[in-house]
Protein backbone atom coordinates (compact mmCIF):
# COMPACT_ATOMS: atom_id res chain seq x y z
CA UNK A 1 0.00 0.00 0.00
CA UNK A 2 1.27 3.80 -1.24
CA UNK A 3 2.30 5.39 2.12
CA UNK A 4 1.82 9.40 2.24
CA UNK A 5 3.44 12.01 4.88
CA UNK A 6 2.70 14.94 7.01
CA UNK A 7 5.56 18.07 6.94
CA UNK A 8 4.64 20.94 8.95
CA UNK A 9 6.55 24.03 9.49
CA UNK A 10 5.50 27.42 11.02
CA UNK A 11 5.92 30.86 9.17
CA UNK A 12 6.77 34.10 10.88
CA UNK A 13 3.43 34.86 10.22
CA UNK A 14 2.13 31.89 12.51
CA UNK A 15 4.51 32.88 15.18
CA UNK A 16 3.30 36.80 15.42
CA UNK A 17 -0.76 34.90 15.47
CA UNK A 18 0.36 32.61 18.41
CA UNK A 19 1.68 35.66 20.31
CA UNK A 20 -1.69 36.75 19.93
CA UNK A 21 -3.56 33.41 21.62
CA UNK A 22 -3.85 31.92 18.13
CA UNK A 23 -3.42 28.74 19.51
CA UNK A 24 -0.26 26.53 18.28
CA UNK A 25 0.61 26.67 14.79
CA UNK A 26 1.48 23.43 14.31
CA UNK A 27 -1.49 21.18 16.34
CA UNK A 28 -3.61 23.05 14.34
CA UNK A 29 -1.91 22.35 10.84
CA UNK A 30 -1.62 18.45 12.06
CA UNK A 31 -5.57 18.38 12.22
CA UNK A 32 -6.17 19.88 9.42
CA UNK A 33 -3.84 17.61 7.25
CA UNK A 34 -5.05 14.28 9.03
CA UNK A 35 -8.35 15.00 8.12
CA UNK A 36 -7.60 15.67 4.91
CA UNK A 37 -5.94 12.55 4.47
CA UNK A 38 -8.77 10.73 6.43
CA UNK A 39 -11.65 12.14 3.05
CA UNK A 40 -9.08 10.81 0.64
CA UNK A 41 -8.43 7.74 2.40
CA UNK A 42 -4.35 8.19 2.11
CA UNK A 43 -1.83 5.81 4.54
CA UNK A 44 0.08 8.48 6.61
CA UNK A 45 3.15 6.60 8.10
CA UNK A 46 5.41 9.56 9.26
CA UNK A 47 4.98 12.99 10.50
CA UNK A 48 7.51 15.64 10.01
CA UNK A 49 7.20 18.85 12.11
CA UNK A 50 10.09 21.45 11.08
CA UNK A 51 10.32 24.46 14.22
CA UNK A 52 12.67 26.74 12.71
CA UNK A 53 11.79 29.40 10.24
CA UNK A 54 14.80 29.57 7.99
CA UNK A 55 15.13 31.52 5.11
CA UNK A 56 16.81 28.50 2.51
CA UNK A 57 16.67 24.80 2.53
CA UNK A 58 20.15 24.72 4.45
CA UNK A 59 19.07 25.96 7.54
CA UNK A 60 16.60 23.58 7.67
CA UNK A 61 16.98 20.34 8.38
CA UNK A 62 14.08 18.44 8.24
CA UNK A 63 12.78 19.28 5.21
CA UNK A 64 16.46 17.95 4.33
CA UNK A 65 15.67 14.78 5.33
CA UNK A 66 11.70 15.06 3.63
CA UNK A 67 13.56 16.21 0.17
CA UNK A 68 16.32 13.33 0.51
CA UNK A 69 13.38 10.75 0.83
CA UNK A 70 10.97 12.08 -1.69
CA UNK A 71 14.61 12.09 -4.42
CA UNK A 72 14.89 8.03 -2.94
CA UNK A 73 10.95 7.61 -3.92
CA UNK A 74 10.21 6.72 -0.78
CA UNK A 75 6.54 8.38 -0.33
CA UNK A 76 3.73 8.58 -3.20
CA UNK A 77 3.25 11.78 -1.66
CA UNK A 78 3.27 14.44 0.78
CA UNK A 79 0.48 16.65 2.70
CA UNK A 80 1.25 20.24 3.62
CA UNK A 81 -1.15 22.87 4.49
CA UNK A 82 0.50 25.41 1.76
CA UNK A 83 2.93 24.71 -1.27
CA UNK A 84 4.90 27.72 0.66
CA UNK A 85 5.67 25.19 3.74
CA UNK A 86 8.12 23.57 1.32
CA UNK A 87 10.18 26.10 -0.23
CA UNK A 88 10.51 29.96 0.41
CA UNK A 89 14.08 30.55 -0.01
CA UNK A 90 15.71 31.51 -3.28
CA UNK A 91 15.29 30.21 -7.22
CA UNK A 92 18.04 27.33 -6.76
CA UNK A 93 15.68 25.94 -3.56
CA UNK A 94 12.76 26.44 -5.54
CA UNK A 95 14.38 24.31 -7.74
CA UNK A 96 16.13 21.74 -5.82
CA UNK A 97 12.18 20.77 -4.39
CA UNK A 98 10.70 21.24 -7.84
CA UNK A 99 13.03 18.56 -9.59
CA UNK A 100 13.10 16.31 -5.95
CA UNK A 101 9.07 15.81 -7.06
CA UNK A 102 8.86 15.94 -10.64
CA UNK A 103 11.56 13.44 -11.00
CA UNK A 104 10.56 10.85 -8.37
CA UNK A 105 6.43 11.03 -9.61
CA UNK A 106 5.77 12.53 -5.62
CA UNK A 107 2.54 14.11 -5.07
CA UNK A 108 2.01 17.38 -3.11
CA UNK A 109 -1.29 17.33 -1.66
CA UNK A 110 -2.70 20.34 -0.20
CA UNK A 111 -6.22 20.94 1.19
CA UNK A 112 -6.73 23.79 -1.76
CA UNK A 113 -5.09 21.34 -4.62
CA UNK A 114 -3.50 17.98 -5.12
CA UNK A 115 -0.22 18.62 -7.41
CA UNK A 116 0.38 15.61 -9.82
CA UNK A 117 3.72 15.90 -10.90
CA UNK A 118 3.52 14.68 -14.21
CA UNK A 119 1.11 16.86 -14.82
CA UNK A 120 2.35 20.39 -16.99
CA UNK A 121 0.17 22.45 -16.01
CA UNK A 122 0.36 21.41 -12.28
CA UNK A 123 3.89 21.43 -12.91
CA UNK A 124 3.65 25.55 -13.52
CA UNK A 125 1.44 26.37 -11.05
CA UNK A 126 3.43 24.60 -8.29
CA UNK A 127 6.43 27.22 -10.00
CA UNK A 128 4.58 30.17 -9.91
CA UNK A 129 2.99 29.08 -6.36
CA UNK A 130 6.93 28.90 -5.14
CA UNK A 131 7.70 31.94 -7.06
CA UNK A 132 4.88 34.12 -5.47
CA UNK A 133 6.03 32.90 -1.84
CA UNK A 134 9.11 34.07 -2.22
CA UNK A 135 8.01 37.27 -3.25
CA UNK A 136 5.65 37.44 -0.34
CA UNK A 137 8.80 36.69 1.85
CA UNK A 138 10.33 39.21 0.78
CA UNK A 139 7.72 41.57 1.16
CA UNK A 140 7.12 40.73 4.92
CA UNK A 141 10.75 40.90 5.77
CA UNK A 142 11.19 44.35 4.47
CA UNK A 143 7.96 45.35 6.50
CA UNK A 144 9.43 44.12 9.43
CA UNK A 145 12.55 45.40 8.94
CA UNK A 146 11.61 48.76 8.40
CA UNK A 147 9.38 48.50 11.37
CA UNK A 148 12.40 47.52 13.32
CA UNK A 149 14.35 50.50 12.23
CA UNK A 150 11.23 52.81 12.86
CA UNK A 151 11.16 51.47 16.67
CA UNK A 152 14.98 51.94 16.99
CA UNK A 153 14.79 55.47 15.55
CA UNK A 154 12.62 56.18 18.19
CA UNK A 155 14.45 55.28 21.12
CA UNK A 156 12.25 51.66 21.55
CA UNK A 157 13.84 48.33 21.76
CA UNK A 158 13.86 46.74 18.34
CA UNK A 159 15.13 43.12 18.81
CA UNK A 160 13.50 40.64 21.45
CA UNK A 161 17.63 40.47 22.81
CA UNK A 162 17.88 42.22 25.48
CA UNK A 163 21.54 43.78 27.12
CA UNK A 164 22.25 42.50 30.01
CA UNK A 165 21.12 44.52 32.71
CA UNK A 166 17.82 45.20 31.08
CA UNK A 167 14.74 43.36 30.85
CA UNK A 168 12.27 44.62 28.13
CA UNK A 169 8.80 46.30 28.77
CA UNK A 170 5.84 47.76 26.78
CA UNK A 171 5.97 51.62 26.66
CA UNK A 172 3.48 53.46 28.43
CA UNK A 173 1.71 54.65 25.38
CA UNK A 174 1.50 53.49 22.07
CA UNK A 175 3.17 50.48 20.00
CA UNK A 176 6.50 48.81 20.96
CA UNK A 177 9.03 48.20 23.85
CA UNK A 178 11.43 49.23 25.91
CA UNK A 179 13.63 48.72 28.74
CA UNK A 180 13.90 48.80 32.66
CA UNK A 181 16.97 48.35 34.48
CA UNK A 182 16.97 45.16 36.41
CA UNK A 183 18.62 46.48 39.65
CA UNK A 184 20.50 43.05 40.36
CA UNK A 185 21.92 43.26 37.12
CA UNK A 186 23.00 46.99 36.78
CA UNK A 187 25.04 46.41 40.01
CA UNK A 188 26.83 44.44 38.05
CA UNK A 189 27.10 46.49 35.17
CA UNK A 190 28.43 49.49 37.50
CA UNK A 191 30.79 47.25 38.63
CA UNK A 192 32.45 46.38 35.83
CA UNK A 193 33.10 50.12 34.68
CA UNK A 194 34.23 50.79 37.97
CA UNK A 195 36.81 48.40 37.87
CA UNK A 196 37.65 49.12 34.43
CA UNK A 197 38.11 53.02 35.11
CA UNK A 198 38.66 53.70 38.60
CA UNK A 199 40.33 50.23 39.69
CA UNK A 200 39.78 48.48 43.05
CA UNK A 201 42.62 49.50 46.11
CA UNK A 202 45.31 47.06 46.11
CA UNK A 203 47.55 45.70 49.07
CA UNK A 204 49.58 48.89 49.56
CA UNK A 205 46.24 50.85 49.46
CA UNK A 206 46.81 52.32 45.38
CA UNK A 207 44.01 52.11 43.31
CA UNK A 208 44.65 49.27 40.10
CA UNK A 209 42.63 49.44 36.76
CA UNK A 210 42.03 46.29 35.82
CA UNK A 211 41.08 44.80 32.34
CA UNK A 212 38.42 42.76 30.92
CA UNK A 213 40.26 39.43 31.86
CA UNK A 214 41.01 40.43 35.17
CA UNK A 215 36.99 41.46 35.60
CA UNK A 216 36.03 38.19 33.96
CA UNK A 217 38.11 36.70 36.41
CA UNK A 218 36.78 38.43 39.41
CA UNK A 219 33.08 38.05 38.73
CA UNK A 220 33.73 34.48 38.23
CA UNK A 221 34.73 33.70 41.65
CA UNK A 222 31.99 35.97 42.97
CA UNK A 223 29.98 33.47 41.51
CA UNK A 224 28.12 35.95 39.81
CA UNK A 225 26.14 34.33 37.26
CA UNK A 226 26.80 35.66 33.47
CA UNK A 227 24.13 36.97 31.04
CA UNK A 228 24.01 33.67 29.25
CA UNK A 229 23.97 31.04 32.10
CA UNK A 230 27.12 28.67 33.35
CA UNK A 231 29.72 29.82 35.44
CA UNK A 232 32.62 31.89 33.85
CA UNK A 233 32.52 35.33 32.50
CA UNK A 234 34.62 35.53 29.26
CA UNK A 235 36.84 38.26 28.70
CA UNK A 236 35.26 39.09 25.31
CA UNK A 237 31.17 39.74 27.19
CA UNK A 238 33.39 41.96 29.72
CA UNK A 239 34.42 43.65 26.24
CA UNK A 240 31.14 43.91 24.84
CA UNK A 241 29.94 45.74 27.76
CA UNK A 242 32.04 48.47 28.59
CA UNK A 243 31.41 49.02 24.50
CA UNK A 244 27.69 48.90 24.83
CA UNK A 245 25.92 52.63 24.22
CA UNK A 246 23.08 51.32 25.63
CA UNK A 247 24.02 51.49 29.63
CA UNK A 248 24.08 55.32 28.79
CA UNK A 249 20.44 55.46 27.45
CA UNK A 250 21.59 55.43 24.24
CA UNK A 251 19.51 52.53 21.48
CA UNK A 252 22.10 51.54 18.94
CA UNK A 253 20.94 49.22 15.56
CA UNK A 254 22.61 47.86 12.79
CA UNK A 255 25.65 47.95 14.81
CA UNK A 256 26.13 44.50 13.46
CA UNK A 257 24.74 43.41 9.83
CA UNK A 258 24.53 39.13 8.29
CA UNK A 259 26.67 38.13 5.49
CA UNK A 260 26.03 35.65 3.06
CA UNK A 261 28.92 33.69 1.20
CA UNK A 262 28.88 30.47 -0.25
CA UNK A 263 31.30 27.77 0.86
CA UNK A 264 31.84 24.46 -1.32
CA UNK A 265 28.11 25.67 -2.42
CA UNK A 266 26.99 25.70 0.20
CA UNK A 267 24.90 29.63 1.24
CA UNK A 268 26.42 30.93 4.90
CA UNK A 269 25.49 33.74 6.72
CA UNK A 270 28.22 35.37 9.44
CA UNK A 271 28.24 38.42 11.51
CA UNK A 272 30.16 41.18 10.77
CA UNK A 273 30.63 45.13 11.76
CA UNK A 274 28.62 47.38 9.45
CA UNK A 275 30.16 50.03 8.24
CA UNK A 276 29.95 53.11 10.31
CA UNK A 277 27.75 55.64 8.56
CA UNK A 278 24.97 52.83 8.67
CA UNK A 279 25.23 52.12 12.55
CA UNK A 280 22.09 54.24 14.14
CA UNK A 281 22.82 55.90 17.50
CA UNK A 282 19.75 57.39 19.15
CA UNK A 283 18.58 58.23 22.44
CA UNK A 284 16.65 56.12 23.63
CA UNK A 285 13.45 55.78 26.18
CA UNK A 286 15.13 53.70 28.81
CA UNK A 287 17.07 55.01 32.15
CA UNK A 288 20.83 54.87 31.84
CA UNK A 289 22.79 52.62 34.32
CA UNK A 290 25.84 54.71 33.93
CA UNK A 291 26.59 58.26 32.79
CA UNK A 292 28.36 59.54 29.44
CA UNK A 293 31.00 60.53 31.15
CA UNK A 294 32.14 56.99 32.51
CA UNK A 295 31.45 55.31 29.51
CA UNK A 296 33.36 57.51 27.40
CA UNK A 297 36.31 56.86 29.78
CA UNK A 298 36.29 53.50 29.44
CA UNK A 299 36.20 53.85 25.14
CA UNK A 300 39.47 56.44 26.16
CA UNK A 301 40.56 53.56 27.90
CA UNK A 302 39.78 51.20 25.68
CA UNK A 303 41.74 52.76 22.62
CA UNK A 304 44.61 52.95 24.29
CA UNK A 305 45.05 49.89 26.41
CA UNK A 306 48.12 47.80 25.68
CA UNK A 307 48.06 44.60 27.60
CA UNK A 308 50.46 43.61 29.83
CA UNK A 309 52.82 40.43 29.56
CA UNK A 310 52.05 39.80 33.77
CA UNK A 311 49.54 37.19 34.73
CA UNK A 312 46.53 38.02 36.80
CA UNK A 313 48.06 35.99 39.84
CA UNK A 314 51.50 37.96 40.04
CA UNK A 315 53.12 41.01 40.83
CA UNK A 316 54.21 43.79 37.91
CA UNK A 317 57.82 44.43 38.50
CA UNK A 318 58.56 46.35 35.40
CA UNK A 319 57.27 49.66 35.45
CA UNK A 320 58.04 50.24 31.61
CA UNK A 321 55.72 46.74 30.82
CA UNK A 322 53.97 47.01 27.71
CA UNK A 323 55.42 50.59 27.00
CA UNK A 324 59.27 50.58 25.87
CA UNK A 325 59.25 48.79 22.64
CA UNK A 326 61.70 47.71 20.40
CA UNK A 327 62.54 50.08 17.34
CA UNK A 328 64.14 47.30 15.32
CA UNK A 329 61.53 44.85 15.71
CA UNK A 330 58.70 46.29 17.17
CA UNK A 331 58.57 43.65 20.01
CA UNK A 332 57.82 44.50 23.78
CA UNK A 333 61.34 44.96 25.46
CA UNK A 334 61.69 42.09 28.02
CA UNK A 335 62.71 42.13 32.00
CA UNK A 336 65.60 40.23 33.18
CA UNK A 337 67.11 40.36 36.75
CA UNK A 338 70.50 40.69 36.53
CA UNK A 339 73.08 38.65 38.26
CA UNK A 340 77.05 38.40 39.20
CA UNK A 341 78.99 41.87 38.51
CA UNK A 342 75.83 43.42 37.22
CA UNK A 343 73.78 42.63 39.90
CA UNK A 344 74.55 46.33 41.47
CA UNK A 345 72.79 47.97 38.52
CA UNK A 346 69.68 45.92 38.55
CA UNK A 347 67.53 44.10 36.43
CA UNK A 348 67.90 44.62 32.07
CA UNK A 349 65.39 45.30 29.69
CA UNK A 350 66.18 43.84 26.56
CA UNK A 351 64.60 42.51 22.66
CA UNK A 352 64.26 38.57 22.89
CA UNK A 353 62.93 37.99 19.04
CA UNK A 354 65.32 35.72 17.77
CA UNK A 355 67.74 37.35 15.23
CA UNK A 356 67.21 41.10 16.24
CA UNK A 357 70.58 42.57 16.64
CA UNK A 358 69.32 45.51 19.13
CA UNK A 359 71.40 45.52 22.65
CA UNK A 360 69.54 45.53 26.22
CA UNK A 361 70.28 48.09 28.72
CA UNK A 362 69.33 48.75 32.95
CA UNK A 363 66.22 49.56 33.35
CA UNK A 364 67.21 51.82 35.90
CA UNK A 365 69.08 53.93 32.99
CA UNK A 366 65.95 53.55 30.92
CA UNK A 367 64.11 54.87 32.94
CA UNK A 368 65.90 58.42 33.91
CA UNK A 369 66.35 58.66 30.49
CA UNK A 370 62.76 58.25 29.37
CA UNK A 371 61.71 60.84 32.58
CA UNK A 372 64.70 63.39 31.12
CA UNK A 373 63.07 63.11 27.41
CA UNK A 374 59.06 63.17 28.92
CA UNK A 375 60.47 66.50 30.85
CA UNK A 376 62.12 67.87 27.74
CA UNK A 377 58.84 67.07 25.43
CA UNK A 378 56.62 68.93 28.01
CA UNK A 379 58.95 71.91 28.15
CA UNK A 380 58.91 72.19 24.57
CA UNK A 381 55.54 71.85 23.62
CA UNK A 382 54.50 74.57 26.35
CA UNK A 383 56.83 76.50 24.97
CA UNK A 384 54.85 76.33 21.19
CA UNK A 385 51.96 77.01 22.36
CA UNK A 386 53.36 79.80 24.46
CA UNK A 387 54.59 81.76 21.98
CA UNK A 388 51.56 82.10 20.07
CA UNK A 389 49.77 85.56 19.90
CA UNK A 390 46.59 85.03 21.63
CA UNK A 391 44.74 85.84 18.46
CA UNK A 392 46.60 83.31 16.86
CA UNK A 393 46.55 80.69 19.79
CA UNK A 394 43.35 78.73 18.52
CA UNK A 395 43.72 76.97 14.78
CA UNK A 396 39.98 76.26 15.80
CA UNK A 397 39.11 79.78 15.03
CA UNK A 398 41.00 80.16 12.00
CA UNK A 399 39.75 76.95 10.57
CA UNK A 400 36.14 77.93 11.21
CA UNK A 401 35.97 81.32 9.62
CA UNK A 402 37.25 79.22 6.62
CA UNK A 403 34.27 76.78 7.35
CA UNK A 404 32.25 79.47 7.41
CA UNK A 405 33.18 81.31 3.88
CA UNK A 406 33.03 77.46 2.47
CA UNK A 407 29.77 77.11 3.59
CA UNK A 408 28.47 80.27 1.94
CA UNK A 409 30.11 79.88 -1.38
CA UNK A 410 28.84 76.55 -1.69
CA UNK A 411 25.05 77.77 -1.05
CA UNK A 412 25.95 80.37 -3.21
CA UNK A 413 26.87 77.64 -6.01
CA UNK A 414 23.54 75.76 -5.57
CA UNK A 415 21.83 78.77 -6.04
CA UNK A 416 23.39 79.60 -9.45
CA UNK A 417 22.17 75.92 -10.10
CA UNK A 418 19.06 76.73 -9.11
CA UNK A 419 18.83 79.78 -11.24
CA UNK A 420 20.39 77.70 -14.29
CA UNK A 421 16.72 75.67 -14.06
CA UNK A 422 14.66 78.71 -14.31
CA UNK A 423 16.48 80.29 -17.72
CA UNK A 424 16.03 77.10 -18.83
CA UNK A 425 11.94 77.61 -18.50
CA UNK A 426 12.23 80.89 -19.60
CA UNK A 427 14.17 80.21 -23.20
CA UNK A 428 17.60 82.24 -22.19
CA UNK A 429 19.06 78.52 -22.24
CA UNK A 430 18.70 76.26 -24.78
CA UNK A 431 19.82 72.65 -23.58
CA UNK A 432 23.12 72.43 -24.47
CA UNK A 433 23.59 75.53 -22.71
CA UNK A 434 21.87 74.46 -19.90
CA UNK A 435 24.25 71.46 -19.76
CA UNK A 436 27.25 73.20 -19.72
CA UNK A 437 26.19 75.58 -16.95
CA UNK A 438 25.01 72.75 -14.87
CA UNK A 439 27.75 70.33 -15.37
CA UNK A 440 30.47 73.60 -14.95
CA UNK A 441 28.50 74.30 -11.60
CA UNK A 442 28.08 70.50 -10.55
CA UNK A 443 31.79 70.33 -10.81
CA UNK A 444 32.52 73.13 -8.53
CA UNK A 445 29.81 72.10 -5.96
CA UNK A 446 30.80 68.79 -5.57
CA UNK A 447 34.45 70.41 -5.18
CA UNK A 448 33.52 72.60 -2.18
CA UNK A 449 31.67 70.20 -0.57
CA UNK A 450 35.04 68.08 -0.46
CA UNK A 451 36.83 70.93 0.38
CA UNK A 452 33.92 71.24 2.95
CA UNK A 453 34.16 68.03 4.86
CA UNK A 454 38.04 68.20 4.91
CA UNK A 455 37.39 71.63 7.05
CA UNK A 456 35.55 69.97 9.18
CA UNK A 457 37.64 67.15 9.46
CA UNK A 458 40.57 69.57 10.33
CA UNK A 459 38.21 71.38 13.08
CA UNK A 460 37.73 67.71 15.12
CA UNK A 461 41.66 67.56 14.93
CA UNK A 462 42.35 70.96 15.99
CA UNK A 463 39.89 70.49 18.91
CA UNK A 464 41.43 67.21 19.93
CA UNK A 465 45.18 68.89 20.10
CA UNK A 466 43.35 71.58 22.09
CA UNK A 467 41.48 69.46 24.23
CA UNK A 468 44.56 67.08 24.80
CA UNK A 469 47.12 70.23 25.48
CA UNK A 470 44.44 71.55 28.30
CA UNK A 471 44.65 67.95 30.29
CA UNK A 472 47.48 65.88 29.27
CA UNK A 473 50.24 68.30 29.29
CA UNK A 474 49.32 68.53 33.44
CA UNK A 475 48.40 65.07 33.65
CA UNK A 476 52.83 64.47 32.38
CA UNK A 477 53.51 66.96 35.00
CA UNK A 478 52.16 65.53 37.63
CA UNK A 479 53.64 62.08 36.70
CA UNK A 480 56.98 63.79 36.84
CA UNK A 481 56.06 65.22 40.22
CA UNK A 482 55.31 62.26 41.55
CA UNK A 483 56.90 59.13 39.84
CA UNK A 484 59.94 58.58 41.83
CA UNK A 485 57.73 58.74 45.43
CA UNK A 486 55.19 56.21 43.81
CA UNK A 487 55.18 53.10 45.65
CA UNK A 488 54.77 50.20 43.18
CA UNK A 489 56.09 49.45 39.62
CA UNK A 490 52.46 48.87 38.87
CA UNK A 491 51.37 52.63 39.69
CA UNK A 492 54.12 53.67 37.75
CA UNK A 493 53.20 51.85 34.45
CA UNK A 494 49.78 52.63 34.67
CA UNK A 495 50.71 56.78 35.18
CA UNK A 496 53.00 56.04 32.00
CA UNK A 497 50.45 54.67 30.11
CA UNK A 498 48.02 57.81 30.62
CA UNK A 499 50.68 59.76 28.88
CA UNK A 500 52.46 57.52 26.75
CA UNK A 501 51.25 55.53 23.71
CA UNK A 502 54.96 53.62 23.42
CA UNK A 503 58.68 54.72 23.36
CA UNK A 504 60.73 53.02 21.08
CA UNK A 505 64.32 52.03 22.13
CA UNK A 506 67.00 51.61 19.56
CA UNK A 507 70.68 50.28 21.07
CA UNK A 508 72.77 48.41 18.34
CA UNK A 509 76.15 47.99 19.55
CA UNK A 510 77.53 47.20 23.36
CA UNK A 511 78.62 49.66 26.09
CA UNK A 512 82.18 49.81 25.77
CA UNK A 513 84.33 49.37 28.78
CA UNK A 514 83.90 51.35 31.56
CA UNK A 515 81.73 53.77 28.72
CA UNK A 516 78.31 55.55 29.75
CA UNK A 517 75.43 53.22 29.93
CA UNK A 518 73.25 55.21 28.23
CA UNK A 519 74.50 54.90 24.80
CA UNK A 520 71.10 54.27 23.07
CA UNK A 521 67.85 55.94 21.77
CA UNK A 522 64.53 56.57 22.72
CA UNK A 523 61.72 58.15 20.49
CA UNK A 524 58.63 59.37 22.49
CA UNK A 525 54.78 58.52 21.39
CA UNK A 526 52.87 61.03 23.86
CA UNK A 527 48.94 60.68 23.77
CA UNK A 528 48.65 63.76 22.23
CA UNK A 529 49.58 65.03 19.00
CA UNK A 530 52.48 67.82 18.10
CA UNK A 531 51.03 71.31 17.43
Amino acid sequence: MDEYCLYLRKSRADIQLEAQGEGETLARHERILLDLARRLRLNVTKIYREIVSGETITSRPVVQQVLREVEAGRWKGVLVVEIERLARGDTIDQGVVAQAFKYSGTKIITPMKIYEPDNEFDEEYFEFGLFMSRREYHTIRRRLQQGRVSAAKEGKQATGTVAYGYERVPVASGKGFTLRPVEAEADIIRLIFKLYTEGEVSDDGSMRKLGTAAIANKLTNMHVVPPRGGRRWSQRTVGWILCNPVYTGKIRWNHKVSKKYVDAGVVKVKRVMSAPENEIIVDGLHEGIISEEVYNLAQEITAHRCASSVPSDRTLANPLSGIVVCGLCGSPLRYKHSDGDRRKYGPTLACRTLGCPCVGSYLSVIEDRLLSALAGWVSGYQLDWNDLPDDEMSAVKLKQSALKRSMDELEKLRSQLDRTYDLLEQGVYDVDKFLERSTALSAKIAEESNALADLQEEIEREKSREENRRNIVPRAEHLLDVYRELPTALAKNEMLREVLEKVEYVKEKPARRNGPLDEFELTLYPKLPRR
